[in-house]
């Protein structure tokens, strides 16, 4: 270790060469335990114009809100986040969910937002408006998801994955999945501080486990109906980035971070519905199954941000994916489009596995898109 001195202040560089640049050398901020009387500390959340980058910042309450009804709507700079329109920069941001806060703790909140136009119209990078709405629609067959939400751990500055070896590879995709011991894992911290954060917010985290790459990770939020699913994964992103910073760690979604023989990243939706769940359910299974497979190209359009140009990167028909110019669907096979649990065959009900969608998605697009297809008919 060595001091080195950057604006004024010293800071400390560990062995991996990162600055850790909060003055605190990891201490315990002194000044977190200071009462707040009787105010309440509400962090406003929401997408950016990217589509796949989270938002936010801190207003003060003066009760706590029993309800996401009595909080009050803000705004922001849209010209700062890509969602400016026109001369008018501002966007308004409206509460949809309310979460306990895992970082401030006490009764301070997260609040998920909408983002809307200046007109009250919601703002074009908002999807789960539409969402929302067909949701509604189709609430009587009951929806459920359970998303697998991978991602990768990158050093600080997001460009060297996380404890891989400063000048080469670590070994070959085989040990890693679901590995123990420290030549095999990387980032444990950062996942169990994830995982005990979602479940004190309030995110129906369901698990976790090491994925095929070294120093990437999975964990399942569900199952949720209807809106909810969005809702939650959104903010488990929020809390997983906000998690990783105080390991001085960034967090990658991108759906294939390492070009080459190493596994992509992807956002493995499981779906249905109640009359699948019933006894009997496997024919509505095959039924929703093959009306997706009729519209391929609409639901790729729609899992990930960039229309599907993301996905090509990691739907190549190698690493457990299935070719993104193919559709595809078999019991147990994980080089499909859609799985279908061998256990879901085998009790003829139950869900299946959309393995299409990548893993810097946006929930609401890709439970839309599911919904117009499997529930409406659209």
């Amino acid at each position: 270790e060595q001091l080195i001195w950057v604006d004024k202040a010293v800071v400390s560089t560990q062995s991996t060469g990162s600055f850790n640049m909060d003055g605190l050398n990891g201490m315990k901020n002194p000044f977190m335990d200071l009462p707040q009387g009787d105010k309440i500390q509400a962090y406003y959340i929401w997408i950016d114009g990217s589509g796949q980058n989270l938002r936010g910042k801190t207003r003060t309450l003066d009760k706590v809100p029993t309800d996401v009804s009595e909080l009050p709507e803000w705004n922001f700079d849209g010209s700062s986040t890509g969602q400016s329109t026109g001369e008018n920069s501002d966007v308004y941001i409206r509460p949809v969910a309310i979460f306990k806060d895992p970082f401030r703790r006490g009764d301070n909140i997260l609040v998920m937002c909408e983002t809307y136009a200046p007109d009250d119209t919601p703002h074009p990078t908002n999807k789960r408006a539409s969402c929302n709405k067909n949701m509604e629609a189709c609430k009587d067959q009951h929806p459920w998801f359970g998303i697998e939400q991978e991602y990768t751990l990158f050093d600080h500055t997001g460009k060297n994955p996380y404890c891989w070896p400063a000048n080469g590879f670590p070994g070959p995709q085989g040990p890693y999945y679901c590995g123990v011991g420290a030549d095999r894992v990387k980032g444990r911290k950062i996942v169990e501080a994830h995982y005990r954060a979602c479940l004190y917010a309030g995110v129906k985290i369901a698990g976790s486990n090491g994925e095929v790459m070294p120093s990437q990770w999975e964990y399942q939020v569900g199952p949720c109906e209807g809106i909810e699913m969005g809702d939650h994964l959104w903010v488990s992103r929020y809390i997983l980035c906000r998690v990783a910073e105080e390991f001085d760690a960034v967090v990658s979604f991108d759906p294939k971070p390492i070009p080459g023989d190493w596994n992509g990243a992807g956002c493995h939706t499981n779906i249905s519905t109640l009359a699948m769940r019933q006894e009997g359910g496997m024919e509505h299974i095959i039924k929703a199954i093959e009306a997706i497979g009729l519209k391929h190209k609409e639901h790729i359009e729609a899992y990930d941000p960039t229309q599907g140009a993301d996905n090509a990167r990691r739907l190549t028909g190698l690493h457990e994916t299935a070719s993104i110019h193919e559709f595809s669907y078999g019991v147990a096979n994980r080089g499909a489009s859609i799985r279908i649990p061998r256990q879901c065959e085998k009790e003829n009900k139950g869900y299946f596995e959309d393995r299409r969608p990548a893993s810097n998605c946006d929930p609401y697009a890709v439970t839309e898109r599911i919904v117009k297809t499997m529930c409406l008919g659209q």
